[in-house]
């Protein structure tokens, strides 16, 4: 009888991780970034020093939070968010910027989130994570490859460092299923795709591939669809200077009335004042 391992990857492929600004300072005393609202993910991790941080949860209420060294903050996309150095003991801290697919969920392990976005670490665990930022902050000449690769490992330690984190399931053929099914979404977004046709491809019931989907994403087949799409118009409005209705057509909307809607539907802006106003902003 022949032997053999099988195991089924987990669904941590899902990345489509993007840095989009990294490094550290040392505040003045009293210095103070906000009331400002992110597009992306934003973590602070204070190495020295002391600060604040007042954040809005998602139902618009206020929170306030008194942070010290080896503690980290996140600041979650769409929530104003102001932070204060303390006027005795300024903080020195590193940051990075980021965004991608799958980030909510891996945040949501580390326990991280706009209810909880306080950082706490378990033993010394925060040390890998400070270092690893500094590292990213201090190699702005690596390649692209090479800084996506090292805010993996930043996401990683952040959860496994956690002390608010969260235990995960292994690797199941459910995994395997959603795996097939988010590669055919991201190999033909760009096409009037079903919800059909992707069960299809998975060989499941529609309603029963919904319902898994869901589990094991966080979201619709539909809604995923839509969220890969308009993060592909906008990192192309970003970075291009092409038409807004070609890019459009690009990312699967024929109609760019409709691409607008969804659009302002998810960045708050028209695609041309999103454009215009999404530029890169220093701390």
């Amino acid at each position: 009888m022949s032997e053999y391992a099988f195991s089924i990857f987990p669904n941590d492929n899902f990345l489509d991780f993007r840095l989009f600004q990294y490094g550290w300072e040392q505040c003045e005393p009293l210095y103070s970034f906000g009331p400002y609202v992110r597009n992306h993910y934003l973590f602070h991790y204070v190495i020295s020093g002391r600060g604040s941080l007042v954040s809005n949860d998602e139902n618009g209420e206020s929170r306030h939070y008194q942070l010290e060294p080896g503690q980290g903050f996140l600041i979650c996309p769409g929530l104003v968010n102001t932070y204060t150095a303390d006027e005795q003991q300024p903080w020195k801290y590193v940051w990075l910027e980021f965004d991608g697919l799958r980030v909510a969920d891996y945040l949501d392990a580390a326990g991280l989130g706009p209810a909880q976005p306080i950082y706490r670490a378990q033993n010394a665990g925060g040390i890998a994570v400070r270092d690893r930022m500094l590292y990213i902050s201090d190699h702005t000449n690596a390649s692209s490859l090479h800084l996506v690769g090292q805010l993996c490992l930043f996401l990683d330690e952040l959860v496994q460092s956690s002390a608010a984190r969260k235990e995960k399931q292994n690797g199941s053929l459910r995994d395997f299923y959603i795996q097939e099914a988010v590669t055919f979404i991201k190999q033909n977004y760009w096409r009037d795709i079903t919800v059909e046709e992707i069960a299809g491809i998975c060989r499941l019931n529609r309603s029963y591939f919904s319902k898994l989907f869901k589990e094991v994403i966080g979201c619709t087949p539909q809604e995923f669809l839509i969220r890969l799409r308009l993060t592909q118009a906008a990192e192309q409005m970003r970075g291009t200077n092409d038409p807004i209705g070609d890019i459009a057509r690009r990312c699967g909307y024929s109609n760019q009335l409709h691409f607008s809607q969804a659009f302002k539907k998810r960045y708050g802006l028209p695609p041309r004042e999103w454009r215009k106003e999404n530029k890169p902003v220093i701390r």
